[in-house]
């Protein structure tokens, strides 16, 4: 047996939850001089542009303020072009396509339902045959979460789960990997039909959190949780941050059937950096006529970097 496979078999074993749990008590603990030299320590390790960083690093009171930091506004333009959807954030490219009926690819030759991952039939209908994009967020990337396309926040499902690494050895041998980790669904209503944006959780990633609920996971609750948003009027524009991890994980954005093609030159493993155009909308949007457009004012906006 390898040392991959030993890595692997440990997964099932090691106490994830537990794991994570006092690795954030740590991550969340103010300790002044000591917060302050481990930030600096991890920056080093991972060779992070502290010039793209909003704040100065004695700012951060603790290890998590850090992991959930705002960029510069400028050092992340968001392409302008209208019919574009960007990357929801930094990180490499993990997976993206075609969805096979109601099946994801998630690595070579592992495949999830969207049922499962959505925790709900009737939502995952809504992306047969449709198009998926998986990015990987490693530890030293910016791990902030934001919108590839303008669209209204119709709801949220807080689905509970393992905390499986989520790394590329990881999900490469563990079946069903992301439809059965901890994680949030955020769906939309876009001028291209329904999206849905997935913030997955994974080992020693101890919060996720939204613009609109704060904190999502973790959550007391061992069972799904569904808050409905179709009477707010929750609304964003491409490029605007809708949610943050603390510490590395992984976000899936799933686009419904013939709505949107991917840019050429995609490649798996390939670095993204969200607010680049990831891809376009079929039908130009000066055509497209949606009975619930996204009204481009709204009392309750997603401030980006806040």
């Amino acid at each position: 047996m390898n040392i991959d496979s030993i890595k692997v078999n440990l997964q099932y074993f090691l106490p994830k939850h537990l794991l994570t749990k006092a690795v954030g008590i740590l991550a969340a603990a103010k300790l002044g001089k000591i917060t302050t030299a481990a930030v600096r320590g991890f920056i080093r390790v991972y060779d992070i542009n502290t010039a793209e960083i909003k704040e100065n690093l004695e700012d951060f009171a603790t290890f998590n303020d850090f992991f959930a930091r705002a960029l510069k506004p400028e050092a992340r333009p968001i392409d302008e072009s209208a019919d574009s959807l960007v990357f929801p954030a930094d990180g490499r490219i993990s997976q993206f396509g075609n969805l096979c009926g109601n099946f994801q690819l998630q690595a070579k030759d592992h495949y999830f339902t969207i049922e499962a991952l959505l925790g709900n039939k009737s939502d995952a209908a809504y992306f047969t045959d449709g198009k998926f994009m998986t990015v990987y967020l490693s530890p030293q990337d910016y791990h902030r979460v934001h919108i590839p396309t303008g669209g209204k926040l119709l709801k949220m499902t807080y689905i509970p789960g393992e905390l499986f690494s989520v790394n590329p050895l990881y999900t490469s041998n563990i079946p069903e990997l992301f439809s059965r980790n901890e994680r949030v669904v955020c769906l939309f209503d876009t001028d291209i039909g329904k999206m849905a944006v997935i913030l997955v959780g994974a080992t020693i990633v101890r919060s996720i959190a939204t613009q609109w609920a704060g904190i999502v996971a973790p959550n007391k609750s061992d069972e799904i949780y569904i808050e409905t948003y179709e009477n707010k009027n929750i609304s964003f524009s491409k490029g605007d941050e809708i949610g943050k991890f603390m510490m590395g994980s992984t976000v899936i954005c799933l686009f419904e059937k013939k709505q949107v093609d991917f840019i050429a030159g995609l490649q798996e493993k390939q670095k993204t950096r969200f607010g680049q155009k990831m891809a376009v909308m079929t039908t130009p949007i000066s055509v497209i006529k949606s009975p619930n457009k996204v009204k481009k004012k709204s009392p309750i906006r997603a401030v980006r970097n806040k």
